[in-house]
């Protein structure tokens, strides 16, 4: 068990040197030297917890997926009300997100570079999250959306995910005041008072 344990903790922290290189150099331009350098460990003890840049890859988007859904799993256990559950998922994505930045950007930029089993799993779990996503915002307005559900899913995702191109916690003060206005940004929008029912940007182009 403790054997287990420092294999874990060993593990972790190479994928999270992993994608510290990822998200400097992009997953195609780095090198297993590269994160051998980045880990003080060497190509054969990487060799030793996994067997390619690849599964390297794999292993960082599992992790953080597996561990998203986990927490959102208990941070919406007992809760019922819509709006609330809402801003539980916002605030436990940006909460992992802004901890794990580089992790954050290797999901957005290296989406595509997995393939075969690899990649089945990761959309599977990014299946799995769109559609708690979508059945949540479903829940708020059952009978009175103007906004097709799958547009505001991933308009969602698309507040959520970007954060780490801007997000500067001296400047934008902490996560979870963050969370709370991006909720109410979400639910209510940045000019609720503006009433024309949209038709002014009916023909944007």
């Amino acid at each position: 068990m403790e054997e287990q344990s420092r294999y874990d903790a060993k593990l972790t922290r190479i994928l999270r040197a992993a994608a510290a290189v990822f998200a400097e150099k992009g997953y195609h331009r780095a090198t297993i030297r590269d994160i051998s350098a980045a880990t003080g460990v060497s190509l054969s003890g990487l060799y030793y917890y996994v067997r390619s840049k690849d599964e390297l890859l794999y292993l960082i988007q599992r992790q953080c997926f597996e561990t998203i859904l986990e927490s959102l799993d208990s941070e919406l256990c007992d809760v019922t009300d819509p709006e609330r559950r809402l801003g539980l998922l916002i605030g436990n994505h940006l909460r992992f997100f802004a901890s794990n930045m580089s992790e954050m950007k290797v999901l957005s930029h290296e989406a595509d570079a997995l393939s075969g089993d690899y990649a089945k799993e990761i959309t599977d779990q990014k299946r799995e999250y769109s559609a708690t996503v979508s059945d949540l915002l479903g829940a708020l307005a059952p009978q009175a959306r103007s906004v097709d559900l799958r547009r505001a899913t991933f308009s969602l995702f698309g507040m959520m995910n970007w954060i780490y191109t801007w997000y500067r916690p001296d400047r934008d003060g902490p996560v979870n005041v963050l969370a709370t206005e991006m909720t109410h940004l979400f639910l209510r929008g940045f000019a609720p008072g503006v009433q024309d029912g949209g038709s002014r940007y009916t023909n944007l182009r």
